[in-house]
């Protein structure tokens, strides 16, 4: 019997082209979805009759209610080793085995610089008045050499993006909540008293934490109003960190100079939102992970999971 299989939210149509699917020929009938499915309804019509599911991080959320409304799903595979928005505890008793992949933290800490190196150098404006034959010349970028870096998080991203700080000979400030100072210099960082601090003392703030109830909405009106009024913001980690009203007042009344953005409370951003038009904001599509390397590395270790599961051996299992 010929099993099916869901590729999600394959915007690049990458799935079937950056990794060797043929270990499952004649045993799974894949195939790909290059438009995300937000409609619920839309979605189990899609899905209804597959056994195994892929799905990219966690653009659909799969609880309790849309996994009893697909009874043939055994398999869900999701592109790394955790994913908030699947419901783990409702997966198990639904019969369904859910498995990760590996993932890459140098994609994530390229963007940063990316992100934090654009703003800083005014990229976006110049090469937009270059473009539209405007003025040679309209800004003055800043200094990164002797200025600090503030790393919210000093995990296995915030570490090497301090690396990097650390060759453009900048301060590096550190703070998580079970940060230690050993830690935080064997990472060649200081550590903050507290997030305060490292808001009052930082050029650029950059956020690395891993989104729970401890860090929702951890930078509000309050943390944001006691950074310096020229420094910017940078999140490649969860939107929802950051208070989305109050990171909006700060970029309209100037507490802040600016912020780089990879992750949104709504994805894709609405064509209205006011973070497309901001000027002091450099956006990119929540691209952190998604690069050649990243994807080879999702899909190859998808095909794994899906030819283990079918031989009764599952590997890089998530469980609750």
């Amino acid at each position: 019997m010929t099993l099916r299989c869901a590729v999600l939210d394959d915007y690049q149509d990458a799935a079937l082209r950056l990794a060797d699917w043929s270990p499952l020929d004649g045993r799974v009938e894949v195939r790909v979805l290059r438009e995300h499915i937000a409609d619920r309804d839309a979605l189990v019509a899609a899905l209804e009759d597959c056994e195994i599911v892929v799905a990219m991080r966690e653009r659909t959320p799969f609880d309790a209610e849309l996994l009893a409304r697909l009874p043939r799903l055994r398999l869900l595979v999701t592109t790394g080793m955790r994913n908030a928005s699947i419901d783990l505890a409702a997966a198990a008793g639904a019969g369904v085995t859910v498995c990760g992949t590996s993932s890459s933290a140098t994609p994530p800490v390229e963007l940063t610089w990316a992100l934090l190196l654009g703003l800083a150098r005014r990229v976006t404006p110049e090469n937009n008045a270059l473009r539209a034959g405007g003025p040679w010349q309209s800004t003055v970028g800043q200094d990164l050499h002797g200025r600090t870096l503030g790393l919210l998080g000093l995990g296995r991203i915030g570490s090497r993006v301090a690396r990097v700080a650390r060759a453009f000979d900048m301060n590096v400030l550190a703070w998580s909540q079970n940060l230690t100072a050993q830690r935080a210099a064997e990472a060649g960082a200081e550590l903050a008293a507290d997030k305060e601090e490292l808001l009052r003392r930082s050029d650029f703030v950059s956020v690395h934490l891993v989104l729970s109830d401890r860090t929702r909405a951890l930078l509000g009106e309050t943390e944001l109003k006691a950074m310096r009024p020229h420094a910017h913001l940078i999140n490649t980690s969860r939107a929802a960190i950051v208070d989305r009203d109050a990171l909006l007042r700060a970029l309209r009344e100037g507490w802040i100079a600016g912020a780089g953005l990879d992750v949104f409370d709504t994805e894709p951003l609405p064509a209205d939102d006011p973070l497309r038009t901001l000027p002091n904001v450099l956006a990119t599509p929540h691209l952190g992970y998604v690069t050649e390397g990243n994807y080879r590395t999702f899909y190859t270790h998808a095909v794994e999971d899906i030819a283990a599961f079918l031989d009764g051996s599952p590997v890089r299992v998530l469980t609750a």
